[in-house]
C-alpha cells in the first residue's frame, strides 16, 4: 500500500532528535503509511537560507469576476477605479490579457501551475458528479518556485479547490503557500460575511457572523491580514497572493460609498461598490510597500480570473463589463476570457501599453525568472519578464487553447452562444485568428463534423462579430486540429524535486529518493541528505550527491535503515539541495512509518 505526500514547509516545529539538522515542518502533520512500499511525490519546495537580500518581492492581487472593461482605463465610466487606473499610467497595461477559462476553478488552476486548460489538473467548476475540484501532488506551483529560494509565501482570499480541510494536497500549505488565510474551496467563498475562515490548518469563527449576522465583512479581514504579512516579512523576499472575493455575486458590499444614490437596483449599486472595494484594497497594498519603502523592489501584478458576471441581479450591460467584446463569464467568445492585467512597478516595470496575446498561465514562468528560480519546463506560459523590462521582441505563444465544460448557464451568456451555453466548447486563437466550436453536448469525443465552428479576424474584429468559417474552411479546420492536439485526457509531468521511496517497514528496510533536475539549466552540487531519528542505524549504498544535474537528470540515492524494535510512529524527512546559478535551491520530502 503506498501514501504519496508532498512534504508542507514552514516554520519549524518542535524537534526530534535526528541524525542530521532537520525536523518535520509546521502546518501539516505527515500521513501514516502502511507497511510496504511508500511513495512520496515530486516534493514542494523547502526555504533556502534567507536574508535580507535585495530579492524582488512580489504581490499577485487576483480579481473575481472583474470584466475586461470594469476598470477605468480600460474603458469604464460609471464605476471608479482611480488606483488601477494609477498603477496602468505608471506600469505596463496589457490589452490582450487571457484567463485559461471562462470559469473560476480551472482558470485559477492554470495560472498557479502554469498549465493551460487542456493540460491543468481542474478543468471545470465544482458542479455535477465532479464535485469540488483539487489539485494534487503532482502540481506545481509558482509559490512552490519561490519557496525553494527561500521566499516567504502567502496566500489571503479566495482559494477555490478542495476539500474543505486541512493536511491534503491540495491545501494552500501543501502547494508552496506557508501563510493562507481566507476560503478553501469554491462554494465557501461566495459568503461575504462567512462564520469562520481558514488560518492555515486551523478554522478560525467569526463570532460576529454567527447565525447569519452580517457584521463582519471578509474583504476587510482579507485587507488586514495582507497588510500584516507585508509588514512581518517586510525584510525578507517575499510573494503575496492576495485573491479576495470581489466582485463575484452575491453582490453584497457594507460600503455603497459613492455609489449609494445612484438610480440603479441595490444588486447594481452593490456591484459598484465591490469594484471600488477591490480597487480599494489594491491601492492599500501599494501604499504599505511604498510607506515601509519596498516599492522599489516589489513587482506588482493585478488581474482577473474571467469576464463579468450576470448573477444575483448583476446588470454587465450597465455597466459595460465586457467593453468591446462579445460574451461574459462561460462565453469562450473574449468578453469571456480576455482580462485587465496591470504589471507595476517604479524600477523594474517599464511603463506603456502592450498588446502581446498574454495568458495567466505565463505568471509561473514569469515569476520564477524575475526570481532567479529553475521553474519546469513542462509548463504552457512562457516567461514574460523580457517584456516587463521593455524588451521590444518577448517570446510569443504559437497558439493559447481554451476549454469549457460547465453545466450551468446564466440568461446573457447562453444568449451569446445562441442556445449552446450548457454545451463542452472550446477556443483556440493563433495569430489574429480565433477559432471557437460547440460540441453537440458534453462529450469531448463527439467526431468533428458533429461541432459547430465558427472562425474570426481578431484585428479587424475584435468584437467576434463576423463568422468566417465557411468562408475559409481550411484554416478553420487548421485550428481545430491544433485543439484536438491541445488537450490531453492526462497530462504527464516531468519529474521535478524530490521524490522520496521506503521499501518494506519492518527492523530493516530501504529508503530511495530522487532529485530530479525539470529546469532548463543544469544544477551544480547537487545533495541528498536522509533525516531518521538519532539511534538508527543508516548505511549509505553508494554516492549522494553529484557535481553536476544537468535538465532533464536525476541524482539517485540509496540507504538501508534501521528501525528499534519499539518504536512509535516516525517521520523520515529527505532533502535535496543544489546550486542554481549563485543560488541555493531546496526541495524535500517526508513519509511517515507507522
Amino acid at each position: 500500500m503506498s501514501s504519496r505526500r508532498r512534504f508542507l514547509t514552514g516554520a519549524a516545529a518542535a524537534p526530534v532528535a535526528l541524525t542530521s539538522v532537520t525536523a518535520c515542518e509546521d502546518g501539516e502533520a505527515a500521513q501514516p503509511a502502511a507497511r510496504g512500499r511508500h511513495t512520496v511525490a515530486p516534493a514542494a519546495a523547502a526555504p533556502a537560507g534567507r536574508t535580507a537580500s535585495n530579492r524582488l518581492n512580489f504581490v499577485v492581487m487576483l480579481a473575481d469576476d472583474l470584466g475586461y472593461g470594469e476598470v477605468g482605463v480600460y474603458g469604464q465610466r460609471l464605476m471608479h477605479t482611480p488606483r488601477l487606473d494609477a498603477l496602468a499610467a505608471e506600469g505596463l497595461r496589457f490589452t490582450q490579457a487571457y484567463a485559461a477559462a471562462p470559469v473560476c476553478a480551472p482558470s485559477r488552476c492554470s495560472m498557479f501551475t502554469g498549465l493551460h486548460s487542456g493540460h491543468a489538473t481542474v478543468r471545470n467548476n465544482p458542479w455535477g458528479p465532479g464535485g469540488q475540484g483539487a489539485l494534487t501532488d503532482q502540481d506545481f506551483t509558482f509559490a512552490e518556485a519561490l519557496r525553494a529560494l527561500g521566499y516567504r509565501t502567502g496566500l489571503i482570499g479566495k482559494w477555490g479547490f478542495g476539500p474543505n480541510a486541512p493536511g491534503q494536497p491540495s491545501h494552500p500549505n501543501s502547494r508552496g503557500f506557508e501563510e493562507f488565510y481566507g476560503y478553501l474551496t469554491h462554494h465557501h467563498a461566495h459568503d461575504y460575511f462567512p462564520a469562520y475562515l481558514w488560518h492555515n490548518g486551523t478554522r478560525e469563527e467569526i463570532p460576529d457572523n454567527r447565525g447569519g449576522a452580517q457584521r463582519v465583512y471578509a474583504p476587510d479581514l482579507l485587507s488586514e491580514h495582507a497588510l500584516q504579512f507585508v509588514r512581518t516579512h517586510r525584510d525578507e523576499p517575499f510573494l503575496l497572493c492576495l485573491t479576495p472575493t470581489v466582485p463575484h455575486a452575491p453582490s453584497k458590499d457594507p460600503h455603497p460609498g459613492e455609489y449609494a444614490d445612484r438610480p440603479w437596483t441595490g444588486p447594481n449599486k452593490r456591484h459598484a461598490a465591490q469594484v471600488t472595494t477591490f480597487d480599494t484594497l489594491v491601492g492599500d497594498v501599494v501604499d504599505e510597500l511604498t510607506a515601509l519603502g519596498l516599492a522599489d523592489r516589489t513587482v506588482v501584478l493585478v488581474t482577473s480570473d474571467n469576464g463579468p458576471h450576470e448573477e444575483a441581479g448583476t446588470d454587465p450591460d450597465l455597466f459595460d463589463g465586457n467593453g468591446p467584446l462579445r460574451g461574459y463569464k462561460r462565453n469562450l467568445y473574449e468578453g469571456g476570457i480576455r482580462v485587465p492585467l496591470i504589471a507595476w512597478s517604479p524600477r523594474h516595470v517599464r511603463p506603456g501599453t502592450t498588446d502581446r496575446p498574454t495568458p495567466l498561465t505565463d505568471l509561473l514562468p514569469t515569476l520564477a525568472d524575475l526570481a532567479g528560480a529553475p521553474a519546469p519546463t513542462d509548463v504552457d506560459g512562457l516567461s514574460v519578464a523580457p517584456l516587463l523590462r521593455g524588451s521590444a521582441h518577448p517570446a510569443r505563444h504559437d497558439s493559447l487553447y481554451f476549454y469549457r465544460n460547465h453545466a450551468g448557464v446564466t440568461a446573457r451568456q447562453d444568449a451569446v452562444d445562441h442556445g449552446r451555453g450548457d454545451r463542452l466548447a472550446e477556443a483556440l486563437r493563433r495569430g489574429d485568428l480565433k477559432a471557437v466550436r460547440f460540441a453537440p453536448g458534453r462529450s469531448l469525443r463527439a467526431p468533428d463534423d458533429q461541432w459547430d465552428v465558427e472562425l474570426y479576424d481578431l484585428a479587424r474584429d475584435p468584437g467576434e462579430e463576423h463568422d468566417l468559417a465557411a468562408a475559409r474552411p481550411a484554416q478553420a479546420d487548421a485550428l481545430v486540429r491544433l485543439m484536438r492536439a491541445s488537450w490531453a485526457p492526462v497530462y504527464p509531468r516531468r519529474p521535478f524535486g524530490v521524490t522520496l521511496e521506503v521499501d518494506g517497514g519492518g527492523a530493516e528496510f530501504d529508503v530511495t529518493a530522487t532529485l530530479a533536475n525539470g529546469s532548463a539549466r543544469p544544477w551544480h552540487a547537487a545533495r541528498l541528505t536522509l533525516d531518521v531519528p538519532s539511534g538508527w542505524p543508516v548505511h549509505a549504498r553508494g554516492p549522494a550527491g553529484t557535481d553536476r544535474l544537468d535538465p532533464g537528470e536525476r541524482l539517485t540515492a540509496h540507504w538501508r535503515v534501521g528501525r528499534p524494535r519499539v518504536s512509535t510512529a516516525t517521520t523520515l524527512t529527505c532533502r535535496g539541495t543544489a546550486h542554481h546559478g549563485d543560488d541555493e535551491v531546496g526541495y524535500t520530502a517526508t513519509v511517515t512509518l507507522g
